[in-house]
């Protein structure tokens, strides 16, 4: 019985069979948990391949980062919200493979950078990486001029791709687990180099190739195109103060 549905699961048939065992797995039913690692493997490589651009097997410490995000995807995944398990654990492999890449990164880069000055002046490690920050304030005229400047700037950008802030009112996701699954799409672009090459090129969604990376409609991308687009072209830019309007959406 217990083998038939997770066939039904894993073949695609069932989403609230998905979303039964999400909960399952959830509430500590490590069996089951075991289960969706197993059967989720393939896409755990296939998403980690995509990040790393190379191929990845169980061998690589960067599969077993995927295979820690897609676990804690499945902890964090509300099956009541609109957006699928493959593209919320997409968006969570991803960054941990990003944040690992940075640590591997800054730890190389500060490894030399200590083994270098104290070759050469014996500089104090603590001193030099804690004293060299510094605080910048901003009085509330200065803000304000700045937020007048990025929404005139925006505003610019939104209007060589066909759109305005009164279309995005107008067009903005009503529901809130239909704007994060939005927003979810939007981050898959901005931080695909692909994706977002081909939006700034052509002015438009990669629709294709989102179908063909995370389980999302056509019909789901389209309704929500000109959202998606802004949110993109947002999570890219320097608009601080207009970002704060959707902080606390993301993942």
């Amino acid at each position: 019985m217990f083998l038939s549905f997770m066939q039904e699961v894993f073949n695609k048939k069932s989403d609230a069979a998905l979303n039964e065992l999400v909960l399952m797995a959830k509430s500590g039913d490590k069996k089951v948990m075991n289960d969706l690692l197993i059967q989720f493997t393939p896409f755990m490589k296939k998403t980690a391949s995509f990040v790393c651009k190379r191929a990845i097997d169980e061998h690589d410490d960067e599969f077993s980062i995927a295979m820690s995000g897609f676990h804690d995807a499945v902890l964090q995944f509300n099956p009541e919200e609109k957006s699928s398990l493959t593209t919320f654990s997409h968006l969570i492999i991803k960054r941990r493979l990003i944040d690992y890449f940075r640590k591997e990164s800054t730890r190389n880069d500060v490894i030399h950078l200590l083994k270098e000055e104290n070759d050469t002046t014996g500089l104090d490690v603590q001193q030099y990486l804690f004293d060299q920050s510094s605080i910048v304030s901003y009085s509330r005229e200065q803000q304000a001029a700045e937020r007048r400047e990025e929404i005139i700037e925006f505003t610019g950008l939104l209007k060589s791709y066909g759109l305005s802030f009164q279309e995005l009112a107008k067009s903005s996701p009503k529901h809130t687990d239909s704007r994060r699954m939005a927003i979810q799409i939007a981050q898959i672009i901005a931080e695909t180099p692909e994706f977002y090459t081909y939006l700034i090129a052509n002015k438009k969604l990669p629709v294709k190739e989102l179908e063909s990376t995370i389980e999302v409609s056509r019909k789901t991308i389209e309704r929500q195109r000109k959202y998606i687009i802004a949110v993109a072209l947002l999570l890219n830019s320097h608009f601080v103060y207009i970002k704060e309007y959707i902080k606390g959406e993301f993942i």
